[in-house]
């Protein structure tokens, strides 16, 4: 349950983040953030009655603040990226340092996985990475790099990957408690931003529908997530979580016309073979 779980957070992951892309590209980045942050701040209040036996401690609380901060951060500079940059560079980018990040410090924490899952697990950060490759990138000058948008993903899934390790904390009693944290915290920072920063939150009604959808999709996405890893192992659920890029890249197919090359189509076929190996 915990791996099906996983799966169905990434597709939902990989949707909020082509739609928040949209979104960045015709609105500023901070009153999209902040509105996509408050539904879904909206969202899991309206779910937490339905999930009455949960008994939040204080730490599960402060994790779930940890993880808005960081998280909320990790998702302003992505949808940044994917303004800015082409989407099937950016999201795979992104996912290869915020799944870095929590399986070396699963590991370093004592997870000993099989060795299949763990063969799973490295094909799973080959198949991201191979969905990034473009043959049009291949020779990467400064001004390539920052028109592909990644810098700002790297330092996104720096972000993201504290987001997916702060939020594991939580304990499984906790229920849908450190959602609640989090999202409060990270509504609570965009708006400070944003009152810092004297910036307009006024959007067209289109972006509004972009940014609602995006908020909508992430805050079903965290719940998969928090369900997962409190059942599942760590790594394993990371890094199943961790391949939303494939969803993204088919999107801005679908949508954008942006096109898979050969690299990218042996970069799916690989994320199923890794799926296949880390729920063996």
């Amino acid at each position: 349950m915990a791996y099906l779980l996983s799966l169905l957070a990434a597709g939902f992951y990989g949707a909020a983040d082509f739609t928040g892309g949209l979104a960045t590209r015709r609105a500023a980045a901070i009153p999209v953030v902040l509105l996509s942050q408050a539904c879904g701040l909206v969202l899991v209040a309206l779910a937490l009655p339905l999930f009455p036996a949960a008994s939040p401690h204080a730490a599960d609380l402060w994790w779930g603040a940890v993880a808005g901060l960081t998280g909320g951060a990790g998702v302003a500079l992505l949808y940044r990226a994917l303004a800015r940059g082409t989407m099937s560079i950016v999201a795979p980018t992104t996912a290869v340092i915020a799944v870095a990040l929590p399986v070396v410090t699963s590991i370093g924490l004592g997870e000993r996985p099989g060795w299949v899952p763990v063969i799973g697990i490295l094909l799973g950060i080959l198949s991201i990475v191979l969905v990034g490759l473009q043959p049009a990138q291949a020779s990467v000058t400064p001004s390539a790099a920052r028109a592909s948008g990644v810098g700002p993903a790297l330092l996104a899934g720096i972000g993201v990957g504290l987001f997916l390790i702060a939020l594991a904390q939580a304990r499984r009693e906790a229920g849908l408690w450190p959602l609640l944290t989090d999202r409060i915290a990270s509504v609570a920072f965009f708006a400070i931003l944003a009152a810092v920063g004297r910036r307009s939150l006024r959007l067209p009604q289109q972006i509004v529908v972009l940014a609602v959808g995006g908020g909508t999709l992430d805050m079903i996405a965290n719940g998969l997530y928090l369900f997962a890893v409190q059942i599942g192992p760590f790594s394993a659920v990371v890094t199943l979580c961790s391949l939303y890029p494939a969803s993204t890249v088919l999107l801005a197919r679908g949508v954008l016309g942006e096109r898979l090359s050969a690299w990218q189509t042996a970069g799916v076929v690989t994320a199923i073979v890794a799926v296949l190996l880390i729920v063996s």
